[in-house]
């Protein structure tokens, strides 16, 4: 499906970013794994060259734009084409109501999840319109949609990104780059160990009755980065299992 083809995948040392990472390379693409830590981008690496694929790790904090511009500038030279992003890059907060954030915490918060979108796309769009056009997905969540008690960093900052998404798309869809978000629901990361109970217990509200899987994110992210999806451009794809239903 993406023989001959490059991504970039933020986030992608664990959770949904790996899941992407080794899905993509299992349908043929080149893929350069992007984290702050190296050791857990060498691991998955090394499983994908096992599998027979072809991959890379750059460690690379996405809150800094000139290290993302260093990990666009590596994948551009290893593989000699950059023609996905996909952004899976994000943390989540301690949990405080807003009174009792310390202002370090939210600026913590935003500077990943969102300014890091942007560090992103800032220098995988000049790559891949170099590269003759391509698709970006962006990942925020289904907290863009409602508040989250005592996570107000979190969803502002994923709200924040379907606006940044469907404006990158304005830019840009004439000029073949398609832009596009997936919202994940409630999915079974290491993100979630930061309340590990409390997010088990929302399965209970979740129609499918389950919390979701990463590599159900990945197959998702793939349909939004392919051929099938060629008319599919600003759009929100949510993957929750019901939740917002």
């Amino acid at each position: 499906m993406f023989e001959g083809k490059t991504a970039l995948i933020t986030g992608a040392g664990s959770g949904m970013g790996a899941a992407v990472a080794r899905h993509l390379a299992s349908k043929g693409a080149n893929v350069a794994l992007v984290g702050i830590d190296s050791a857990p981008l060498e691991k998955v690496s090394a499983e994908i060259a096992a599998a027979g694929g072809s991959a890379i790790g750059i460690a690379a904090n996405v809150a800094k734009p000139d290290e993302m511009e260093r990990a666009v500038s590596k994948t551009v030279e290893t593989f000699g084409a950059l023609h996905f992003g996909v952004n899976c890059a994000g943390v989540s907060q301690t949990p405080k109501p807003i009174g009792e954030l310390a202002p370090s915490e939210w600026s913590e918060t935003i500077s990943v999840n969102l300014d890091g979108i942007f560090h992103a796309m800032r220098y995988e769009i000049p790559a891949i319109l170099a590269a003759g056009g391509g698709a970006i997905v962006n990942i925020s969540s289904v907290f863009a949609h409602k508040g989250f008690a005592d996570r107000s960093a979190y969803s502002a900052s994923k709200h924040a990104v379907i606006g940044l998404t469907r404006s990158a798309t304005l830019d840009y869809a004439s000029k073949g780059l398609r832009v596009n978000t997936l919202s994940p629901g409630v999915i079974d990361t290491p993100m979630l160990d930061v309340d590990r109970e409390s997010s088990n217990q929302f399965a209970q509200y979740i129609p499918a009755r389950r919390i979701g899987r990463p590599e159900e994110i990945a197959t998702a992210v793939a349909f939004l980065l392919s051929d099938d999806a060629s008319y599919v451009n600003g759009a929100e794809l949510i993957v929750d299992g019901g939740f917002l239903a």
